[in-house]
């Protein structure tokens, strides 16, 4: 009996501590395994992207012109290309290239798109339709072209490859800030905020924003992959990174080159982008699953 009391009363405990909106969705996060491992997958392929230099098991610009391309071996474990350069080394260094325009693009992305889906949706009336036409017209606009200008006009850079495909990958984080933005201003936080004398600037920054953390935490997750595979197929045309730096996406064009000779150079790049892709999207999915409000029935 006194057992059943004790946890009675530790059950009326929790209720009456709660929990916030946060360690919800982290708990149900847990329960994904499939979330959890693209987690920890894409952690250990950051870690050693950073840790490349240190890691890597040969020079990334050593060449062995007389050893060529090799079939995996215990001294070469992807084996070599064409020109005896290692491939691990090399999709080790290829790694630092995607992951950085994945990550960099994407906050590109997400800081014009954040702004302009957020004052768009406050400011609302005339304003809120210009600036949506606006992005209605850059749609329907080609972002093969613009980007094509772009690299002839400026040159081919790693720096304007991160601008160019943040630039195109905007559009859809405006929409859905602004949706959540109209939402949220008729909210009371809000009004109380507006009661207080705050100004449209400081309410977005201090009060809205932050409330809408959810989606676009979300949408992060599921556009890295989608810019880096931007980038991989950029990069197959020939638009992309350019020698000597490489990248996943240059390594895969290189690969499809010479596949029927030497499968390997086209196999183990393409094995690290999929498993990158995958573990990317399994944890965009767990994360949309676990900010779900209505998850927190479960």
């Amino acid at each position: 009996m006194s057992q059943t009391t004790g946890s009675a009363a530790n059950l009326l405990d929790q209720a009456e501590q709660g929990s916030s909106l946060w360690q919800d969705a982290w708990r149900r996060l847990r329960k994904n395994k499939l979330a959890v491992a693209g987690g920890a997958i894409l952690i250990l392929l950051m870690i050693v992207a950073l840790l490349t230099p240190w890691l890597a098991p040969y020079n990334y610009e050593t060449q062995d012109l007389d050893l060529g391309a090799t079939p995996p071996s215990a001294q070469h474990w992807l084996g070599t290309d064409i020109f005896g350069r290692d491939l691990l080394t090399q999709i080790m260094y290829g790694g630092r290239v995607s992951l950085a325009v994945g990550f960099i693009a994407t906050a590109v992305a997400l800081l014009i798109g954040v702004t302009w889906g957020a004052v768009a949706g406050y400011v609302g009336g005339k304003v809120d339709a210009v600036m949506m036409r606006l992005v209605d017209i850059l749609y329907a606009l080609p972002f093969m072209i613009f980007i094509v200008l772009l690299m002839v006009v400026f040159g081919r850079n790693v720096l304007l490859l991160f601008l160019a495909i943040g630039a195109v990958e905007w559009l859809t984080m405006a929409r859905i800030m602004r949706s959540q933005v109209q939402s949220l201003r008729q909210q009371e936080f809000v009004e109380a905020a507006i009661s207080l004398g705050l100004g449209p600037a400081a309410i977005l920054r201090r009060h809205v924003v932050p409330n809408a953390l959810g989606p676009i935490i979300v949408y992060t997750t599921l556009t890295i992959p989608s810019v880096m595979l931007l980038e991989a197929f950029l990069s197959f045309l020939g638009l992309g990174i350019q020698p000597p730096q490489t990248s996943w996406g240059l390594l895969i064009s290189y690969g499809a080159e010479t596949m029927e000779e030497y499968p390997w150079l086209l196999i183990f790049p393409g094995l690290a982008l999929t498993i990158t892709l995958f573990s990317l999207n399994f944890l965009g999915d767990g994360l949309r699953d676990a900010l779900d409000v209505r998850g927190s029935k479960d």
